[in-house]
Parts: structure tokens; sequence; C-alpha cells
């Protein structure tokens, strides 16, 4: 699997499927959610609503449609709140690793990732690449690219540099 990094809006990238960094209830909420059921419209919402009628846990993914989005498919990871006190890193690698299963199992080969956890749930931005890297370099998938996206440039450069490592 080839790891690109992405300068950009995961909300526009032509992938068969977008990682939405969720929260345990499925609902829609700020940060990449927010702007993932924005852009997607009321499809992901009325899709998450149906799947997870009691949310997804931590570490965990599921997938629903992409509604109005470019991708086929959102697939939903429940990342580790660092600020709350959910510090197991393998909480965090866990989201990586069950999306490209859900990928898998979807039929998804393209797969844009944002970094998990390291918004508004406050992992440190260093550490939440690593995890990214590593955990998607190790994986055994069927999926061919995967992108991760940064926002701004120096998340872009220490994602590149990490990659090239």
């Amino acid at each position: 699997m080839e790891i690109t990094v992405v300068q950009g809006d995961i909300t526009r990238q032509q992938v068969d499927a977008v990682v939405n960094a969720a929260n345990r209830a499925m609902r829609g909420g700020g940060g990449v959610d927010g702007a993932i059921h924005r852009a997607g419209g009321p499809a992901i919402l009325e899709d998450c609503v149906a799947r997870f009628p009691h949310g997804l846990a931590t570490g965990d993914a599921g997938w629903t449609t992409a509604g109005e989005m470019p991708a086929r498919w959102v697939i939903h990871v429940v990342g580790p709140n660092h600020r709350a006190g959910e510090t197991d890193r393998a909480l965090l690698t866990s989201c990586y690793a069950r999306a490209l299963e859900v990928a898998d199992e979807l039929g998804a080969r393209t797969i844009a990732f944002p970094l998990v956890s390291a918004g508004v749930y406050g992992w440190p931005k260093d550490d939440a690449i690593a995890a990214a890297v590593e955990t998607l370099a190790a994986a055994q998938t069927r999926v061919v690219e995967a992108r991760m996206m940064a926002l701004d440039q120096t998340t872009y450069d220490a994602i590149a540099a990490t990659i090239a490592r």
C-alpha cells in the first residue's frame, strides 16, 4: 500500500472512502466530523442512526454512505480523547487498523484519513502522525492508497517527513 500526504479538504477527495474522526454517539460533531456531515448532507446522519443506534466504541470503525461527497463511503472511527484521559495508544492505532479492515470488507482501494484524535481530542500531533504512519505501513490490506490529509503546511511537512523515514 502506498501512503501519501495531501494538503486539502478531506470532503473533496476523489477516493473510494473517507475516514471520519467521529465521537462515540455517531451523531455528528465538530472538526472533521462536522465537515463530513455538512459536505455529505443528511444521508450520513440518517445512516449513522440506522446502523449505529447505540454509537460505536472507542477504537472501532463502521461505515455509512458518503452522501453528496465524491467518495462512495465514510468509514467512521472513534479515536481516544486524550484530554479526557484516554491515553492508550492502542486505541488510536486500532482506529487505523479497523478502518482498513472495513475498507477491505467494502472493497475500497483508495482511502483518505484525517489525523485521528489530533484535534479537539488533544492527542500530541507528532505521536498521532507516528501512530498513523506506523499502523498503515504495517497493515495487510487490499487498499492500494492510504492518503493522509493535512489542513496546513506544518502538518503536511510533518506527515511527509514521517512517511519518508
